[in-house]
């Protein structure tokens, strides 16, 4: 704690008057570096902290200094996380343990239901996995559906990718979520349980209800692809219920930590064993290596298989590893120029709702950058010192506000959304009407249901 008070306390010196034109000026520099020079994010964020040190009048060894320690205290803290959560996903689609929770779930579904059933097999395969890779895992899926149900392809698909989505801008093991966790100092349970609160009604709302109204807008025909899936119909694959009860271990594991540093006194033998198995390394590293024997082994991988889908599933994340300990060095460094605890006084005087504030700022970034992780991280860097007047439940809650600011209309500036265009054969203007709008009503009525928790929490 001392480290901080010191960091914080150290550029006093600066005047006011030129934090916010450097915290403009970067934030505006990594905006037109990612969006009109297409300059890897990483990149961006790197030079857009030396600009916000150089305009505020950090001396250059002092800015290079902020933003390396904030580097490394990112990657240190959340980059094990993510590779345990790649390794974690890889084990779950190569062993066909994702196949068999979408093929039980879809199969056992009225075409009336079958919407909802989506948006579950959405979430259930975005729990462990990024967007990107659930994306392409559940293309198949959605197409045979769509076809064989005879449904719309946007009345089935829809519910998937808001599963999917909001998983991934407010559940923890995500990037985002745990970079927000990670710079605010949240209890990361009391942000997974509260995360999951928000988060179902979040995706019956943009999901199952939303696709109703969305697939008369745009109706296409699911595009002839993936029509059989003959080379894994005779594959063994782990039962539906040994792969549920892995995916879920992981977050069992942290929600009992939560639990137990609630309701059990310190010092107390259960609540000791909790907190260590539900401390995030350990509960990935945990679901990792049963996975290892519950999944690989179910479905009857060898020793040099497991290796391998092991191996492959960390080169795919070394550039989001990148893009967030970048964000964390562009945190710092804002944080060690003072604008932060400036904000913080403006913000404490104004009576705006932190919650609202968090939000707003995780939207315009969004909407400038089109990446709901820079949106994360650098929101998370602007109001980190807000926290210190936060309980544990408000910073949660501030955590998850960012993450529904983070989605907020994906646009034409934002790789998910050419993703999706491509992948369902639509126009730009029918992917706004479709998937742009559902990324809007995620992000709102995230933030309705994080000030509706802020009454009781």
């Amino acid at each position: 704690m001392s480290t901080v008070l010191i960091t914080l306390a150290a550029p006093d010196a600066i005047p006011p008057g030129r934090l916010i034109p450097a915290a403009l000026v970067g934030i505006a520099l990594i905006v037109l570096l990612i969006t009109y020079f297409r300059l890897h994010p990483f990149l961006s964020l790197t030079l857009g902290s030396l600009a916000v040190g150089a305009v505020a009048g950090l001396p250059m060894a002092d800015t290079i200094d902020s933003f390396t320690k904030g580097f490394g205290s990112t990657a240190a803290g959340v980059g094990t996380l993510i590779a345990l959560g790649a390794m974690f996903g890889k084990l779950l689609a190569d062993s066909g343990g994702a196949d068999e929770i979408v093929d039980t779930i879809v199969g056992r579904s009225s075409p009336r239901s079958l919407p909802w059933a989506m948006a579950a097999v959405g979430a259930l395969i975005g729990l462990p996995m990024f967007f990107e890779i659930g994306l392409v895992l559940l293309m198949p899926v959605i197409f045979l559906v769509a076809r064989r149900s005879g449904l719309s392809l946007v009345r089935v698909g829809i519910p998937a990718l808001a599963g999917l989505s909001v998983m991934h801008g407010l559940v923890p093991p995500h990037p985002g979520p745990l970079v927000a966790i990670d710079a605010l100092k949240a209890d990361l349970g009391v942000t997974l349980a509260l995360g999951v609160l928000v988060a179902l009604p979040t995706v019956a709302i943009a999901g199952p209800l939303f696709s109703k109204y969305a697939a008369r807008w745009v109706d296409v025909p699911a595009p002839e692809l993936f029509d059989t899936r003959q080379e894994t119909e005779g594959a063994r694959r782990p039962s539906f219920g040994v792969t549920l009860a892995t995916v879920l271990l992981p977050v069992v594991l942290m929600m009992g930590k939560a639990l137990a540093d609630i309701f059990a006194a310190e010092g107390n033998a259960a609540r000791t064993v909790l907190d260590f198995l539900g401390t995030p390394l350990v509960a990935l590293l945990i679901a990792v290596i049963v996975a290892m024997f519950t999944l690989g082994r179910g479905a009857a991988m060898d020793k040099k298989a497991l290796a391998k889908s092991l191996e492959r599933s960390l080169p795919p994340i070394a550039g989001i590893l990148l893009i967030v300990s970048a964000g964390g060095g562009f945190k710092q460094t804002l944080v060690d120029t003072g604008i932060g605890n400036l904000i913080a006084g403006w913000v404490e005087n104004s009576g705006i709702s932190v919650l609202l504030l968090a939000w707003l700022v995780a939207v315009l970034i969004r909407l400038a950058t089109g990446s709901a992780t820079v949106a994360t991280v650098t929101a998370s860097g602007i109001l980190a010192p807000l926290v210190t007047n936060l309980d544990t439940g408000q910073t949660s809650l501030l955590v998850l506000a960012i993450g529904a600011g983070s989605l907020f209309f994906s646009h034409v500036n934002d790789a998910g959304f050419w993703l999706v265009k491509e992948y369902f054969g639509l126009t730009v203007g029918q992917n706004i009407k479709t998937w742009s709008v559902m990324e809007t009503i995620i992000s709102v009525t995230g933030l309705v249901l994080v000030l509706l928790l802020s009454l009781v929490v």
